[in-house]
């Protein structure tokens, strides 16, 4: 896929490939401090398209039980949230897509669900920092393709990728990761019958349909000038990590099961890629990972582009099983 087909297919975010600067930014970003940050060269942080708050964060969003949701496909793929002593919440990508962070509460805890549809990453973080307890929103700036969120107390910005606030007065602060995964809608619902599933928003969008189509299939990342993966590598093959080790969808979908460095990482088909095709629920499959520890327990992951990888985790190890 061309660069031009993309920007053609995908309006909303046609991106203004001007690089900006500090300077420039204080204006749409008074609040900011810009002399406080871990970002060594300005020009790694561009402009997506849309501007601050231009793809909107989704605010205490409304639940049904997940027996009367009849809208998703079987395939489609749902973030999956549990918390001891609550019912498992299922937050669909369809609308993650569109909104790319859900500011919500369960079981008195505040989290944050976040997916940055150009990298791939879906991580979930506690709200609660030790400067009080934080809501975000989407600047509209990306950096190395990834989504750059900020938060609404001291406008500081976060890199979503790692959950460290990047520039500003919080610059050095790391949110606390939860662990989730993303399955499909079927096997959320037939393991948690009286499981609860976000509502769809109250926005004008195509919940349903994938605004990237063809994305993940495309040869060169949206908006990325960084070095491809080694190892030849393609750079956007999905990746499972796990701190600061990948194991590659290919190697996974082949094997099925992998035991390596005290952890049990499982594939499992059935799940639809949500940046295959322009109806989520009939993107190719690429499978459900569940990873564990020895003793069963779910063990904090992602599933990422491998240039995404490289480029936050550059030392970071390949489990290539050869």
């Amino acid at each position: 896929m061309t660069m031009l087909r993309l920007l053609a297919i995908i309006p909303l975010f046609a991106a203004s490939l001007v690089q900006a600067k500090p300077d420039f930014w204080r204006y749409e970003w008074p609040k900011t401090n810009f002399d406080r940050t871990s970002v060594e060269s300005w020009v790694e942080i561009r402009d997506g398209g849309p501007p601050r708050d231009g793809i909107p964060a989704i605010d205490d969003p409304p639940f049904i039980p997940a027996a009367q949701e009849t809208r998703l496909g079987e395939r489609e793929p749902v973030v999956t949230l549990r918390i001891d002593g609550e019912k498992a919440r299922a937050y669909p990508v369809r609308y993650l897509i569109w909104h790319e962070i859900v500011n919500d509460t369960v079981g008195g805890v505040p989290v944050a669900v976040t997916y940055c549809p150009l990298c791939n990453t879906g991580l979930t973080f506690d709200r609660r920092t030790e400067s009080g307890t934080l809501s975000f929103g989407v600047t509209g700036k990306l950096r190395l393709s990834n989504l750059i969120m900020y938060d609404r107390e001291t406008e500081s910005w976060w890199q979503q990728a790692l959950g460290e606030a990047i520039v500003g007065d919080l610059t050095g602060t790391q949110l606390r990761i939860l662990p989730t995964w993303t399955e499909s809608w079927a096997e959320f619902r037939a393991r948690n019958p009286d499981g609860l599933v976000m509502d769809q928003p109250d926005f004008a969008r195509r919940y349903g349909f994938n605004p990237y189509a063809g994305y993940d299939s495309s040869a060169r990342p949206f908006l990325y000038s960084g070095e491809n993966p080694p190892f030849g590598i393609p750079p956007l093959e999905r990746v499972v990590r796990v701190g600061d080790r990948a194991w590659p969808l290919t190697r996974l979908s082949r094997e099925g099961e992998i035991r390596e460095a005290g952890l049990v990482i499982s594939w499992t088909s059935g799940q639809a890629s949500a940046l295959d095709t322009s109806r989520i629920a009939r993107g190719r499959d690429v499978g459900t990972i569940r990873v564990r520890d020895a003793q069963g327990r779910d063990v904090i992951h992602d599933i990422m582009f491998a240039f995404a990888f490289h480029a936050f985790w550059p030392d970071g190890k390949w489990m290539l099983g050869r």
